[in-house]
């Protein structure tokens, strides 16, 4: 009876997983409880992948990719735990794990809710956004302890979700400390991608995985946000065009109203000569508006306040916003540099050294001089 039971035994010879899927990130290699693992038996680990031997619980040794003949020295942690005796004769019980460390690619991620961003020009701002990323194993044993366990299969779509939160607390975070407004988000595509990337990997890291790209396709604005920039840009379109419009308009209305036959009715041409003189004033109109130049305002050299064009005094704290040039008198503001009629410099420097002294300073930064007046 002892001869039959050790005849059934299956002595494992080669130990290897072939992939043929696309999504399998750890396979649990098939051992009934005849299965044995006995001197020599060949572990081959492909490239992408690793070979995690399991004792009880316990990780016990961990195999990187390559073909190895087993043996005491190549499995010194399960050998240990087995107390086995030297030559490696008695079987071996253990389960073996392969973790696919290969990258998985253009696995989608986004907001499955708004997220509220405080936007200058809009108040209070819901926002989505989404994108592709990458993914790969980087720890084999952290991962098999903080995620898979012990299941025979687990694939990417068990992981997912997971890491789907991660990315968009990441978003999230991103979107907060950069202050950028909301009509800006599109220009910097490239950045949040990469403060994503950063952000997300130390939660990755604490389960064994590693974030191998971050693309950000899009970020969307609600409806209502989205038609009120649509009507600011057409605003933005139609304010230097409104004079041409207009003028078109006018101009318009003159030719219909001398093409409207007046039928030999004399009341009636004095109706169409009167709407030609209206038309006429309102072309007029249109072109003096579109002609007159636009009222520049300047702001006061001390207070800052908005000043009407040649203001000389500021209407808030009464600074002389005009001077005269020191040379030849003629009147120059506080922003020029050189005297528009005769070029004297404007700038105030030092009498000593020539450097160029801040307004007030008492002293010359550069060479200590004493400045007179404290200017």
């Amino acid at each position: 009876m002892g001869l039959f039971s050790k005849m059934k035994r299956q002595l494992l010879e080669v130990i290897e997983w072939k992939d043929s899927s696309k999504d399998t990130l750890v396979y649990r290699f098939p051992l009934t409880d005849r299965d044995e693992i006995m001197n020599s038996s060949t572990l081959v680990v492909r490239p992408s992948q690793v070979a995690l031997f399991i004792h009880k619980g316990q990780i016990a040794d961990v195999f990187a990719p390559g073909t190895y003949s087993l043996a005491t020295e190549n499995i010194p942690f399960l050998t240990k735990l087995l107390s086995l005796p030297t030559g490696f004769n008695s079987k071996i019980k253990a389960e073996i794990y392969f973790v696919n460390t290969k990258q998985f690619v253009g696995l989608k991620w986004g907001t499955q809710n708004p997220i509220m961003m405080r936007d200058a020009d809009f108040g209070n701002v819901r926002i989505r956004a989404f994108g592709v990323y990458g993914f790969k194993v980087d720890n084999a044993k952290v991962f098999m302890e903080e995620v898979f366990g012990t299941n025979e299969v687990f694939t990417v779509s068990g992981i997912e979700s997971q890491i789907r939160s991660i990315l968009v607390q990441g978003f999230s975070d991103a979107v907060a400390e950069s202050k950028i407004s909301a009509l800006d988000l599109a220009a910097n595509y490239q950045e949040f991608s990469k403060q994503i990337l950063d952000c997300s990997q130390e939660g990755l890291g604490k389960i064994g995985l590693k974030l191998t790209s971050m693309v950000l396709e899009n970020i969307s604005l609600p409806d209502e946000v989205e038609k009120a920039l649509d009507e600011r840009t057409k605003l933005g379109i139609m304010e230097d065009k409104m004079g041409t419009f207009t003028q078109y308009q006018a101009a318009q209305a003159m030719r219909d109203a001398a093409q409207n036959p007046s039928g030999g009715n004399f009341a009636s041409m004095g109706v169409g000569l009167g709407a030609g003189v209206a038309m006429g004033q309102t072309f007029a109109g249109a072109l003096a508006t579109e002609n007159k130049p636009r009222e520049v305002q300047n702001t006061c050299i001390k207070c800052h306040a908005k000043l009407k064009a040649n203001a000389k005094f500021c209407p808030e704290c009464g600074a002389k916003q005009t001077m005269e040039c020191p040379k030849c008198g003629a009147t120059i503001t506080a922003k020029d540099k050189f005297c528009p009629d005769c070029g004297q410099s404007l700038k105030n420097t030092c009498p000593k050294c020539g450097s160029e002294l801040k307004e007030g300073a008492k002293f010359c930064p550069e060479c200590g001089e004493k400045i007179a007046n404290g200017n």
